[in-house]
């Protein structure tokens, strides 16, 4: 295993430094505990209880989609890119007929994988921290979708071209005659061009029979080779898995449900197709979540919980109210629809309701006395002059830090 390239993680000696704070203490030890961590350190406290946690992984779950993104941000730094995961959330409504983003499903697929598995294609761990919105962790998973493998190319390697096409399809990408978006793939005799769902570049597969003679990645506006590539992984453009169980259940459902006959006919024929993720509450009998997979190892921290509790039920009051509006298009009451029409996401309470990780809540203040709480204040902004920082880290210096 290939030691940490520290360069990825300049900030990497700063969280152990709060090794001694009553808060982080309680934060790694204490099962419930409630903390106040002010906004302006919420990102180093987080990145503490990681490094010096001997959970494998801690779920942070944040009230919106910017919050998690800027934290996930944030930790980087701290902790590097590679041990931060942001689990997104469908950028979609319920019951929608159009496909969440290739990106966001294949991230959501890429966190499930290495929470459960870690790396197919070498040292790498399970991620030390995952970010996300509370939509994201209330909405149902489909069937199996956490053991969807991704495709690991590697340089060097014997690979068949026809089964490499195969799997990429059944994944969900779409040949296309040249490569221009995620999603994509394209074939030109030894020549397999794939734009992977998590890529930031597409990749070029340059095969000599069945070897992998080169493996580069190019730009799309020029399609030129720009670095080789030791190895890829590509995941999935789908989150609807069509297992046998998930087609035999679209067989029945073709026959019952009038409303969309046609598009379970679809997915039990085992078509992939634009839209075909807004059926997955129907697809999927079990309700699962994210936080149904994470271990007893595993700790769960809650950043205000009080807004996670209410945007979850905002969230279901939503979804509600969609499908009452719904109901006479489909050809059902709306009590009919109240009652019976599956829901994408679940409640607040359901959400460690099936997991056996600790739990851990941040507070912006503390509510009581007895709240243990990090004392720390933070800088103004900083808006490009290097002079009013270089300033400050001097008054710091001399001050005795």
């Amino acid at each position: 295993m290939s030691e940490p390239d520290q360069s990825a993680r300049p900030l990497a000696a700063l969280p152990g430094l709060l090794a001694g704070q009553a808060a982080i203490a309680d934060l790694l030890g204490v099962d419930d505990a409630v903390v106040a961590v002010p906004d302006s350190v919420r990102s180093i406290v987080l990145a503490a209880v990681a490094e010096l946690s001997s959970s494998p992984t801690v779920l942070v779950a944040t009230a919106t989609a910017r919050e998690a993104e800027q934290l996930a941000h944030d930790l980087g730094p701290f902790l590097g890119p590679e041990a931060v995961e942001l689990l997104p959330a469908w950028e979609t409504l319920p019951f929608e007929r159009v496909s969440p983003a290739t990106e966001t499903m294949g991230r959501r697929l890429r966190t499930m994988w290495r929470l459960r598995h870690g790396s197919p294609a070498g040292p790498k761990a399970a991620p030390r921290v995952v970010v996300a919105p509370i939509r994201a962790l209330l909405q149902r998973l489909g069937s199996r979708v956490e053991d969807t493998e991704p495709v690991v190319v590697a340089r060097g390697a014997e690979l068949d071209p026809q089964d490499l096409v195969a799997r990429l399809v059944e994944a969900g990408y779409r040949r296309e005659y040249q490569v221009e978006a995620r999603g994509e793939l394209a074939v030109r005799g030894g020549i397999v061009d794939v734009f992977g769902s998590t890529a930031t570049h597409p990749i070029r597969i340059d095969l000599f029979g069945d070897e992998v003679d080169r493996l580069t990645s190019f730009e799309v506006a020029n399609q030129r080779s720009v670095s080789d590539l030791g190895h890829v992984e590509l995941f999935g453009c789908r989150e609807v898995v069509l297992t046998n169980h998930v087609r035999e259940r679209a067989r029945r459902l073709s026959q019952e449900a009038a409303f969309a006959r046609d598009n379970f006919a679809r997915i039990a024929d085992g078509e992939l197709f634009d839209g075909m993720e807004s059926f997955l509450p129907w697809l999927s009998a079990e309700e699962r979540l994210f936080t149904d997979l994470l271990d007893e190892r595993s700790r769960v921290v809650l950043v205000e919980p009080r807004r996670l509790r209410d945007r979850a039920a905002e969230l279901l009051d939503e979804e509600a109210a969609l499908s009452e509006s719904l109901a006479t298009t489909w050809g059902l009451s709306e009590a009919d629809a109240a009652a019976n029409m599956p829901r994408l996401h679940l409640g607040f309470d359901r959400l460690l309701q099936h997991s056996a990780a600790k739990v851990a809540s941040l507070l912006p203040v503390a509510e009581s006395t007895r709240t243990v709480a990090l004392q720390a204040t933070g800088w103004p902004p900083v808006l490009g002059d290097s002079a009013v920082l270089a300033r400050r880290f001097g008054e710091l210096a001399a001050s005795g830090h």
